[in-house]
């Protein structure tokens, strides 16, 4: 688990929690969703289909707005989430 401002974009962290199964996915993700500023974006790194749903359900469930759902490399979904 790594997670970092992103370079380049002030205000936009990265998560990456590829290799990682459910629910450690999610837990990382709302843990570090906490950290951020009301409208600041955090892109997550995935490569568990049951754990992009599983991120997407509790971000939707706590008012957070998934921005963006992208493929960046086979088997990878990073997802942009705006506090």
């Amino acid at each position: 688990m790594k997670f970092s401002p992103k370079e380049g974009e002030a205000g936009t962290y990265v998560l990456d929690v590829t290799g990682y199964v459910c629910p450690h996915p999610q837990l990382y993700t709302l843990k570090c969703m906490e950290k951020l500023k009301s409208g600041q974006i955090l892109e997550v790194l995935v490569d568990n289909p049951s754990s992009v749903e599983s991120v997407t359900q509790a971000c939707n469930g706590r008012g957070y707005t998934i921005l963006e759902s992208t493929q960046p490399k086979a088997g990878v979904t990073q997802l942009r989430i705006q506090k």
